[in-house]
């Protein structure tokens, strides 16, 4: 049986249904659309936050270089805070300063017995004192000058301690004072001698040797050394302090053996010249022997009592090993002789130029030169492919003129100039003058050279005298 009561409570609630349904999906939709502008509104804000930073980092940026930059250094107040990184500009060095050092400006080098000051080339250039003293360091060095010059003051009764150098040859020209010097050669045979100002000292490289003051004055040596590197010495003192005990013992073997050693004590100031001040407790009895000529002369030699050259201008004395010694006294052959068996020796000269004299243009085929000025004043002129460089030169002060470079020495005080001068040859120095190069040369081809009619160097006048020192 249909029953309509039924039929009808269906559709109701079918009704229902459906009515509930579409409220669900209703709801739904707007939950969906609501997801929707959440993740836009999101994604709106993101994009606006992005945009902003972007064009506030290009705002920055622009602003940045768009800011108009000086030139100008700040003021020291308005440095900045962080460290900043200044280029240091270096003054020009004048030319001259290659082949001039003004010695007494350099560092004195103090001991208790006396003073050295150095002119020379030093590995570490921190340890000049000037761009000058670097320059003329730096130019001995490059022009592989086989020189090092050092100026040696002892005090009266003061000792240049016993010591050796690696790697040169040591010439030395006594300027003032007395001194009594010992060498003791690889036999162990010691060599004594007396020395007084005017006379040379040699000793070969490796070859022990002291200087000990005599005299009631202080000594002062010209000190010339064959090596531009740095040089090297080992002092006696330094080497038994750097001994080990027992090896010093046993070597020794002195009366109270090890215990004796333990004696020493090192000073805690450098005795390279030494002058203990209790002297005379320590020393009862010296005596200064002299040995035999044939010994001393090998390491000595009479320059003041040697043959002078003169001329017009001046005198020149030397100290050389000589290829024809028909001239030399015996003595002095045998300084010749010794010279010229050791690698890398030096030739010593004095040169003395009356006032207004001139040393006239010349240079030296196998030797660099170098030179202190004892006493007088000059103009000095150097010409090389550069060109030509004059300076004026005093007392105290070094030059140094490499092998070929034409140079020259005018003197321009009233008093006479003196030299005293080493030249980097064992051999015989070879020097040709300028007036000499020029007579020799054919006229015609000083015609063809100069622009000038080959008569008119008949005007150049050849002299019987030679005039390496002239005057006007």
């Amino acid at each position: 049986m249909d029953n309509s009561a039924f039929e009808m409570h269906g559709d109701a609630t079918q009704g229902v249904l459906s009515v509930g349904k579409m409220n669900t999906v209703s709801g739904m939709e707007k939950k969906r659309q609501w997801s929707l502008m959440s993740v836009f509104l999101v994604c709106l804000l993101a994009c606006t936050i992005t945009t902003a930073v972007g064009v506030l980092i290009l705002s920055l940026v622009y602003i940045n270089n768009s800011q108009p930059r000086s030139e100008v250094p700040l003021e020291p107040e308005a440095w900045p805070l962080q460290a900043t990184t200044i280029p240091i500009v270096q003054k020009a060095v004048d030319p001259k300063f290659q082949f001039l050092n003004h010695l007494p400006k350099s560092k004195v080098f103090e001991f208790p017995g006396g003073a050295i000051q150095w002119a020379r080339y030093r590995s570490n250039v921190k340890d000049y004192l000037s761009l000058e003293e670097e320059a003329f360091g730096s130019s001995l060095n490059s022009q592989r000058s086989q020189m090092t010059l050092g100026t040696l003051r002892i005090k009266s009764n003061g000792l240049r301690a016993p010591h050796w150098h690696f790697n040169a040859n040591e010439h030395g020209y006594l300027v003032q004072g007395s001194a009594w010097i010992g060498v003791v050669d690889d036999g162990g045979v010691v060599t004594t001698y007396n020395v007084t100002a005017g006379q040379v000292i040699f000793f070969p490289k490796n070859t022990l040797h002291w200087i000990k003051n005599v005299g009631n004055e202080d000594c002062f040596f010209l000190l010339f050394f064959s090596t531009h590197d740095e040089l090297q010495t080992l002092d006696v003192d330094d080497v038994f302090f750097s001994t080990p005990e027992d090896i010093a013992s046993r070597s020794l073997k002195p009366e109270g053996g090890i215990n004796f050693i333990r004696t020493f004590h090192k000073q805690e100031e450098d005795q390279a010249v030494n002058l203990p001040p209790h002297l005379a407790e320590l020393v009862m009895n010296a005596s200064y022997a002299q040995s035999p000529d044939s010994l001393v002369w090998r390491y000595f030699y009479d320059l003041k009592g040697s043959k002078e050259y003169r001329f017009p201008g001046g005198i020149i004395q030397r100290a050389q090993y000589w290829r024809n010694a028909s001239e030399l006294s015996n003595n002095e052959k045998i300084f010749s002789e010794f010279l010229n068996q050791h690698q890398n020796a030096l030739a010593l000269s004095t040169l003395r130029i009356y006032n207004n004299g001139l040393r006239q243009p010349h240079f030296h085929f196998n030797a660099n030169e170098m030179g202190y000025v004892i006493s007088g004043c000059a103009k000095v002129g150097i010409i090389n492919t550069q060109g030509t460089i004059e300076f004026d030169i005093h007392i105290g002060d070094v030059v140094f003129f490499p092998t070929g470079t034409q140079h020259y020495i005018k003197s321009t005080c009233d008093e006479d100039l003196l030299f005293i001068l080493a030249f980097s040859t064992g051999d015989q120095l070879q020097t040709l003058d300028m007036d000499d190069y020029l007579q020799a040369t054919a006229d015609h081809i000083l015609a063809q050279l100069f622009f000038k009619k080959q008569s008119e160097f008949k005007k150049i006048p050849k002299f019987k005298e030679d005039q390496a020192i002239n005057l006007p």
